[in-house]
């Protein structure tokens, strides 16, 4: 049984970026440029409370997904507070001409104009935003009533209490990595945030993400492209086989190390990647399973026996340099052991 298939071609996506439509310094043409001469095929430009479809620079090499950012932020406030809670979603379009903005709050739609704010489709409740679970619930509902599927979005950035994110309901995915943030405080890997939503059930994936604004150079520490990526399974390279694969999981985060295979034969674990430090399958225990190279090598692969206790199997690889490749956890009931 295979968890990641290496008969399955992998393609690279970056799923949260910024540009000139909001609040990043590239365009999305210049975006594209970048983001494909670095190995990505995907590319999802999420600008602020500005839904939009992209398809014009797509090409057969190349697929833009339809989505924007949406936040939440205390009372209805839409002013950034840097000591205040908030929350933010990427929502990504199942028909890539779904343009439609949930919940709609003129305040928050701070990088377009009135006339442009005039003539955006609008679905949901409009009353104020407040950031409580019975609202974020409510707009996540009606994300995915409209034809969306939500992300979670830099949960450490975001700087909300573990039971507020516990109580969430709806989202698909949460972001493993946001790069743009692990720049800040080099804290936006939410590995051990992510075991703890799957100890509570939630059935949910991970993926990483650059967040890229690219307010700085190139060559400079605090560029904020390639560090965070998602590895992307579809069974065909189309609009619809990339939101399928999303969706159903066929997918891990990365943010460097590369994973070939995971397959399971009854409760055996077999691990293929690229060269890393460490290799390890989380369980749910206190104890994860892991194996590490000699000091100064590398090692390519690794073989385990999970327990009949494990609530949950998920793997994770880290290289040299700590950074983590991560799969989603899969459940009991969906492995054969």
């Amino acid at each position: 049984m295979y968890l990641i298939s290496p008969h399955k071609k992998q393609y690279k996506a970056n799923l949260h970026s910024h540009t000139v439509i909001s609040d990043g310094k590239k365009t999305p043409e210049e975006l594209k440029a970048m983001y494909k001469a670095n190995g990505y095929s995907i590319l999802s430009i999420t600008d602020h409370e500005v839904p939009g479809n992209h398809s014009y620079l797509n090409d057969e090499d190349f697929l833009t997904i339809t989505g924007y950012e949406a936040y939440i932020r205390p009372g209805g406030a839409s002013k950034y507070d840097r000591y205040g809670k908030e929350v933010h979603l990427n929502l990504f379009a199942r028909d890539p001409e779904n343009v439609a903005i949930v919940c709609y709050n003129s305040n928050f739609c701070k990088y377009i104009t009135e006339e442009q704010k005039e003539k955006l489709i609008k679905v949901g409740s409009q009353k104020t935003r407040d950031l409580t679970t019975e609202y974020v619930n409510e707009f996540v509902r009606t994300a995915k009533e409209n034809g969306y599927l939500v992300a979670y979005n830099h949960p450490w950035w975001s700087m909300e209490e573990e039971a507020a994110i516990l109580s969430y309901e709806g989202f698909f995915s949460v972001e493993m990595c946001n790069y743009s943030s692990y720049l800040l405080g080099h804290l936006e890997y939410n590995g051990a945030l992510y075991d703890k939503m799957l100890l509570a059930g939630k059935r949910i994936f991970c993926h990483s993400a650059d967040d890229n604004h690219n307010t700085e150079p190139e060559n400079s520490l605090a560029f904020d492209s390639f560090g965070g990526f998602t590895m992307i399974m579809p069974e065909s390279f189309t609009y619809d086989g990339v939101i399928s694969a999303m969706e159903t999981g066929e997918m891990y985060s990365s943010m460097g190390p590369l994973l070939y295979e995971v397959s399971m034969e009854g409760n055996k674990i077999h691990i293929e990647c690229s060269e890393v430090e460490r290799i390890m399958v989380f369980t749910g225990s206190k104890a994860p399973k892991r194996k590490f190279a000699p000091i100064g090598e590398t090692i390519t692969s690794a073989d385990f026996e999970i327990d009949d206790r494990a609530k949950f199997v998920r793997v994770s690889v880290v290289d040299e340099y700590g950074r983590a490749a991560d799969t989603r956890g899969f459940f009991r009931d969906e492995l054969e052991f």
